[in-house]
């Protein structure tokens, strides 16, 4: 017998690679069970709508986020060493000339199917804005949150734009922007 467990954990997966490639309106219950390698009548078992599905996929990435700001804390003492290492590995991450950001995308979709702000695109865009502002605040940054806010923006326009455009020289043009920029604002405060 398969582990439950494992099949919740296939479907979110489907879930997450075909709402990155396809967006959210466009991926139907179906398309999760069949990439899951399931039949669509056991979906139900464990999400009662795509509702609910969509919210595990959000704390699929924030969970992500959170080990791969963990994995950067390890791997770099200084915080201008770790923004510039986060930096280099958007660089590097190719399915943003397909697809863009998987977090901003997602983000973006979230917020125009409701009136307003959309709790889960907030709690995404906020995870990757705190442990950013965290790090400017460890370099002595008193405007560690504006800087987050601008990190972010370049990032998602960065990503928009090489996708829009399919152009992956852009994004790697804005990842030199950005250490650069980290370089000169850590000028002084290291």
């Amino acid at each position: 017998m398969t582990n439950p467990a494992g099949k919740r954990e296939r479907l979110v997966a489907a879930a997450s690679e075909l709402v990155y490639r396809q967006g959210v309106e466009r991926t139907t219950l179906a398309d999760i069970a069949e990439a899951a390698d399931m039949r669509v009548g056991n979906v139900y078992y464990y999400f009662k709508t795509k509702d609910e599905i969509v919210a595990a996929v959000v704390r699929t990435h924030v969970d992500q986020l959170e080990s791969g700001f963990a994995a950067l804390e390890r791997q770099h003492r200084s915080p201008k060493a770790r923004l510039k290492a986060l930096v280099g590995m958007v660089a590097e991450e190719g399915a943003i000339v397909r697809s863009g950001c998987p977090y901003g995308s997602l983000s973006s979709e979230l917020v125009k199917r409701t009136d307003g702000v959309d709790p889960l695109a907030a709690r995404l865009m906020q995870a990757l804005l705190g442990w950013v502002e965290r790090q400017f605040h460890s370099m002595g940054r008193r405007d560690a949150h504006d800087l987050a806010v601008d990190f972010v923006a370049a990032y998602q326009g960065g990503a928009v734009l090489t996708s829009a455009l399919g152009r992956p020289e852009l994004m790697a043009r804005q990842a030199r922007r950005l250490a650069s920029w980290i370089d000169n604002l850590a000028e002084g405060f290291s």
